[in-house]
C-alpha cells in the first residue's frame, strides 16, 4: 500500500484556448482569463467555489497585471469566496507543473483535500524577460550562464542533432496539432473563453475601440500551412551558423490551465467522479549552461517511483520548448520509435500550440489525461525541461 494518506485524484484538468501574439486573448487580463477557466472548471463539476482549499497558480513572469501573487487573485476575480487561499509558484517553464506537485503532495499527506492547481502567461501582455533580475558573481564564476536559445544550439551541437532533424520535429507538431483541432481531440479539455475585442481597422488606425464580444474557443497559434521548404528557408534565431529557428522553437503565445485535484474522502462526499490520478513526480537539476537537458533523468526518477518502466506508459508529453530538447529527449530515452508511432506528443505541443510559460505544465497534463482517454490507455507520463537547469515529471493513472 502506498504510504501516503489519501490517491491524490485528478477530478478534471481544462485550459483556455491558446492565442497566439498579440492575438485574441492579448485583449484580456490574466487574472481575469484564470478566472473564467478556474469558474468553468468548478461549474462543469457541480464543485461550490467554498469547498476548495487552496489555488496553487503558477507564472514566470511576476510582474505588473500577473504581480502581487496572481494566485490569490485569481480567486477573487473570480469572485469566491475570501476563505480559498491562493498562492504562486516560479519554477520557470516548469511552474504548473509544480503546482501540480504541490496540490498531489497536500492531498497526499492529508493536508488538504481540494486543491486547484494550474497557471496563466500572458506573454502578450507581460513580455518574456520584462521581471528579469541579476545573478550573483559567485554563479557567473561557475557557471557560463546563457539564454535558453543558445543552450538549445549547444544541445543540438553535443548530441549532434541536424537542422532537418529539428525542423521535422517543428514541421510534425503542427501537423499533429492540427489534426487534433480537426478531430476534436481538445474538445474536453478546452473551456471556451468570452472576452471584447476592439475591430481590427480600430486597431490599425489608433483610433478608439469599438468593442465587439467573442467567444474564443479554438488554438489560433498552428500554422496548418507550413511546409518542410517553408521552415528549412528560416534564418537561425540566436547563432548565425545554428540550426535553431523560430520554426523549430516554441511559440510565445497566451492562456491558462488548471486542475482540480481531490482526495478520495474529498472527492466521494462531494460526489465527484475523478478522471485520473497522480502516481509520482521526479525533479533533476542539471548543468545551468546546456539547461535543457534534464527531462530523461526526472522521467526515470519519476518511473522508478511509480514502480513503472517506458514500456508501460501508453502517452508521453515533452514539452516542445525546442525542437532540440525534444529530439534529445528520443536520443536518450531510446523512443524514437515511439515518437514515429505517434505516443509522443500525438497531439503537437509547444512549437505549434505554444508554451505560455506558467500554465504550459498544467496544459500538458490536461492534454495527457483526456489522450489517455482516448486511447484507454491506463498510464501517461508528462515531463518539462526548465530554465537555468532543471527537469520536472509527472507519472499519471487513468481511471
Amino acid at each position: 500500500m502506498p504510504a501516503w494518506e489519501s490517491d491524490a485524484l485528478i477530478v478534471d484538468a481544462v485550459r483556455s484556448p491558446i492565442g497566439k501574439r498579440n492575438g485574441t486573448l492579448s485583449h484580456i487580463r490574466g487574472d481575469e482569463l484564470s478566472a473564467q477557466v478556474v469558474n468553468a472548471l468548478v461549474a462543469r463539476n457541480d464543485v461550490d467555489p467554498t469547498e476548495v482549499e487552496d489555488i496553487q497558480w503558477g507564472c514566470v513572469t511576476q510582474i505588473e497585471e500577473q504581480a502581487w501573487n496572481i494566485g490569490r487573485n485569481v480567486a477573487l476575480t473570480a469572485g469566491w469566496p475570501v476563505s480559498v487561499c491562493g498562492t504562486t509558484v516560479d519554477r520557470q517553464c516548469g511552474s504548473s507543473m509544480q503546482t501540480n506537485f504541490n496540490a498531489a503532495a497536500a492531498v497526499w499527506s492529508g493536508q488538504l483535500d481540494l486543491v486547484v492547481s494550474g497557471g496563466v502567461e500572458m506573454m502578450s501582455r507581460v513580455p518574456m524577460g520584462s521581471n528579469r533580475g541579476s545573478m550573483s558573481d559567485l554563479v557567473h564564476e561557475r557557471y557560463d550562464i546563457v539564454m535558453q536559445g543558445i543552450s538549445a544550439e549547444e544541445i543540438a551541437k553535443e548530441w549532434k542533432l541536424s537542422r532537418e532533424e529539428l525542423d521535422r520535429i517543428g514541421y510534425e507538431s503542427h501537423m499533429r496539432a492540427a489534426r487534433a483541432i480537426d478531430e476534436g481531440r481538445f474538445e474536453r479539455e478546452i473551456v471556451p473563453v468570452e472576452l471584447d475585442v476592439p475591430g481590427p481597422e480600430d486597431e490599425d488606425a489608433g483610433n478608439a475601440a469599438t468593442l465587439t464580444r467573442v467567444r474564443f474557443a479554438v488554438d489560433e497559434a498552428v500554422r496548418r500551412e507550413t511546409t518542410l521548404e517553408r521552415m528549412a528557408a528560416l534564418q537561425p534565431a540566436f547563432v548565425a551558423d545554428g540550426v535553431v529557428t523560430a520554426g523549430n522553437s516554441s511559440q510565445i503565445v497566451d492562456g491558462s490551465a488548471a486542475l482540480l485535484v481531490a482526495s478520495e474522502r474529498k472527492a466521494s462526499q462531494l460526489g465527484l467522479e475523478p478522471r485520473a490520478r497522480f502516481l509520482a513526480f521526479g525533479i533533476e537539476g542539471v548543468d545551468p549552461h546546456l539547461m535543457l537537458h534534464g527531462n530523461p533523468q526526472a522521467c526515470a526518477k519519476a518511473l522508478a517511483k511509480a514502480g513503472l518502466g517506458w514500456d508501460d506508459i501508453g502517452v508521453i508529453e515533452v514539452n516542445e520548448a525546442f525542437a532540440s530538447v525534444v529530439a534529445q529527449f528520443l536520443a536518450d530515452t531510446g523512443l524514437g520509435e515511439r515518437y514515429e508511432a505517434g505516443d509522443v506528443n500525438p497531439n503537437g505541443g509547444g512549437i505549434s500550440l505554444g508554451h505560455p510559460l506558467g500554465a504550459t505544465g498544467a496544459r500538458i497534463t490536461a492534454t495527457l489525461v483526456s489522450e489517455l482517454e482516448r486511447r484507454n490507455a491506463q498510464y501517461g507520463l508528462a515531463c518539462m525541461c526548465i530554465g537555468f537547469g532543471q527537469a520536472i515529471a509527472a507519472v499519471v493513472e487513468r481511471l
